[in-house]
């Protein structure tokens, strides 16, 4: 049954083609002729098909975290004329998260910047000091 339908389809389309050479040589031959276009002044008179995006400009910004901007200064402890200062020993005129220090104290240290002077005190109710004792 699939065969005979088959069979049919392929004779029932052979029978549309009715396409002869005559016919194939005659389209080619069209296709070969000159076609009236456009004067170059029509051309230049007609917008751009194309679109065309502007690029905006690319501008690089750098952002402080928040963290180095608001950082706590801790001041842990004082000895021989050092302070230990959130993370390491510092002497006079050294850097703190922008900070200079300027004086040490026995129990605080004073630190500027520019016009700022920031004042950091040794916590009362820690036992920061440290005795020696001699034996």
């Amino acid at each position: 049954m699939k065969n005979i339908l088959l069979i049919v389809s392929l004779l029932t389309a052979s029978l549309h083609a009715d396409l002869s050479v005559d016919q194939i040589e005659k389209m080619v031959k069209k296709i070969h002729e000159k076609r009236d276009g456009f004067d170059l002044e029509t051309l230049d008179q007609t917008k751009s098909p194309f679109l065309v995006f502007e690029e905006e400009e690319k501008v690089t910004s750098f952002v402080t975290p928040k963290q180095t901007l608001k950082a706590k200064i801790s001041l842990h402890a004082i000895m021989g004329g050092k302070a230990f200062i959130n993370d390491g020993w510092k002497d006079l005129n050294d850097t703190v998260l922008g900070y200079t220090l300027k004086y040490i104290g026995k129990r605080g240290v004073v630190l500027t910047r520019g016009d700022h002077i920031k004042k950091i005190f040794l916590h009362e109710d820690r036992d920061n000091f440290i005795k020696l004792e001699e034996r």
